[in-house]
């Protein structure tokens, strides 16, 4: 006889993301992947109740692309309020720990912040509950017990179980989230929860400044198969204006690299 699937409680975990062209803000892509992965398991498995759960302040551009997670169909979001700056761990894990869902859903990484992709292992170390990453499909839920398909380099996938609670991660290898509808995004309500904020002392220490265009790479040979690299790293360079230098000294040999790097725009 085959064991009755269950449905549990999952939280899903969402971040403001940033539009990589324009920077504005918008649903972050691996978080709204990781609703989608709720929303699959809210259709096959009766009885899954879904909250989603966002740390951080309540301004106009943060509304807008909150709302674009709930376009893709909840009817409302927790907000932990909380002063730009703030900590986000502690005001998760303090709401998860009494809230106590079963499962909890969150992407890899932010698109904003300091992105490092630590906080579901933060989480997972302050909850003591186990932590699995880059997951692909959520399979079954069964007494307590969920079996999940992990991605795996190279297309690879593993199949894993899991004691209940847990905390589970998704990126690219998760099912692309669903376009975001207007009308349910804009009826939809948001939650507010009290919160003891604190500070992010390591982003407090951080010096941000735009990006600075990176150093061009030097070119590589393209080959298409083993023989035509072969040959490429075999053959002599026909390269015009090159010196050939025998018998320098260590300064002298220096100095013709450094000036190579600076005529190909590497060292500026």
């Amino acid at each position: 006889m085959q064991p009755e699937q269950q449905g549990i409680d999952v939280a899903v975990l969402v971040s403001i993301g940033r539009h990589p062209t324009t920077g504005r803000p918008r649903r972050a892509e691996q978080d709204a992947r990781g609703l989608e992965l709720a929303l699959a398991m809210e259709a096959e498995l009766p009885g899954t109740r879904i909250s989603m759960l966002h740390a951080g302040p309540q301004d106009d551009g943060s509304e807008a692309a909150l709302r674009g997670y709930l376009g893709m169909g909840l009817e409302s979001m927790t907000l932990l309020e909380q002063p730009e700056g703030s900590d986000a761990i502690p005001a998760l894990a303090t709401h998860l720990a009494t809230a106590a869902p079963q499962l909890v859903i969150t992407g890899a990484r932010a698109e904003r912040g300091e992105g490092s992709g630590l906080l579901p292992y933060a989480l997972a170390e302050r909850l003591g509950w186990p932590l699995v990453n880059g997951l692909a499909a959520v399979e079954s839920v069964e007494n307590g017990v969920v079996t999940l398909l992990q991605a795996l380099p190279r297309g690879q996938r593993r199949r894993l179980k899991v004691r209940l609670p847990a905390i589970i991660s998704v990126d690219e290898a998760a099912p692309a989230a669903r376009q975001s509808a207007f009308g349910p995004a804009r009826r939809a309500t948001f939650s507010m929860a009290a919160t003891h904020p604190e500070a992010d002392s390591e982003l407090a220490q951080w010096h941000l400044a735009p990006a600075r265009k990176r150093p061009k790479r030097l070119k590589i040979v393209k080959s298409a198969s083993a023989r035509d690299r072969f040959k490429a790293a075999a053959s002599k360079s026909e390269g015009k204006g090159g010196q050939v230098l025998t018998d320098v000294s260590p300064e002298e040999g220096a100095e013709a690299i450094y000036k190579l790097l600076k005529e190909e725009d590497v060292l500026r």
